[in-house]
């Protein structure tokens, strides 16, 4: 059901959307500030949910546990908590996944996870642990009643052998018990609804949400692309050509560019999105503002209610 906030957007000539949020867990003191002030500012917009990620190797478990733990009992926010078959048993996981509904939370992201040493190197299944994704996902299922999201990649995952190997596992994830997909990010809107087609024809019917990711800094994202096999268009190079030191134009233009994309996509059907916001709150604010989103509470963390 539409929020308030969505009713009102579309008596103002804008269609209603949802929106989700995702956060990494803080390393130190300082980026736990950093995280717990983005939280607070953009709870009061009443995302659909947030979630947490979860290091490569699972090497931020704890963090990742301690940060949705404490979005489940000082918020009113439904936290997603990511999940990844790498370096662990079987038995591991499944006592992960039940301190999570011990905990409270009752969605999990579940993704296969990078290898632990890092990008180029080759995943190798634990062996006493989930294989695949696909694997997973049916390990969450028989420990509870979660709600899992899966990954999907309207570019392919770059060990796929092809896009239609791709949308195969897609599938096999979605037989396992998947509720949903969250699509890596892309910037070319055609790639995603061409995906979207594709999955359709492949008889998947879950939702695939698009993955947003507003650009902070050019060249990181860029590079980050390169890493996980997303195209950077040319117009998008341009759009930011020439600001490399001005930080303010930059904001300006992410904004500008990320609710250009999502309202093409508004325009396409798609009502869902997931903003991957690097734990920083005022792009993705002022995006959600330009989409018609408005805050629902005072501008602090809302507390559940007794």
């Amino acid at each position: 059901m539409p929020s308030a906030s969505q009713h009102r957007a579309s008596r103002d000539g804008f269609r209603p959307i949802r929106v989700s949020i995702e956060f990494f867990p803080p390393k130190t003191e300082e980026m736990e500030k950093i995280l717990w002030s983005s939280i607070e500012r953009l709870a009061p917009l009443q995302p659909k949910f947030v979630s947490v990620t979860y290091g490569a190797g699972g090497s931020t478990r704890e963090r990742t546990h301690n940060t949705v733990a404490r979005m489940v009992k000082e918020t009113s926010l439904k936290p997603a908590a990511h999940l990844t078959c790498v370096n662990a048993t079987r038995e591991e996981i499944d006592s992960v996944v039940q301190s999570y509904w011990d905990a409270g939370v009752r969605h999990i992201v579940a993704l296969r996870g990078d290898p632990a040493e890092g990008v180029g190197y080759t995943y190798r299944p634990h062996p006493g642990g989930y294989a695949q994704t696909c694997d997973l996902v049916a390990g969450i299922k028989r420990i509870g009643d979660f709600k899992v999201a899966v990954s999907a990649y309207p570019e392919k995952h770059p060990e796929a052998a092809s896009l239609d190997a791709d949308i195969d596992a897609l599938k096999a994830k979605v037989d396992a018990g998947a509720d949903q997909a969250i699509t890596q990010f892309f910037f070319d809107n055609e790639i995603y609804l061409r995906y979207r087609d594709k999955v359709r024809a492949a008889g998947i019917d879950i939702p695939i949400i698009p993955g947003i990711l507003p650009v902070q800094n050019f060249k990181q994202a860029a590079n980050f692309a390169r890493r996980t096999g997303a195209s950077v268009p040319y117009w998008l190079a341009a759009r930011f050509e020439g600001l490399e030191s001005d930080v303010e134009t930059r904001r300006l233009v992410a904004a500008a560019v990320a609710a250009e994309q999502v309202l093409d996509l508004v325009d396409q059907g798609v009502e869902d999105f997931h903003f991957y916001s690097m734990n920083r709150s005022d792009l993705v604010y002022a995006i959600c503002h330009l989409l018609g989103l408005r805050s629902q509470v005072p501008a602090k963390l809302a507390a559940k209610a007794a």
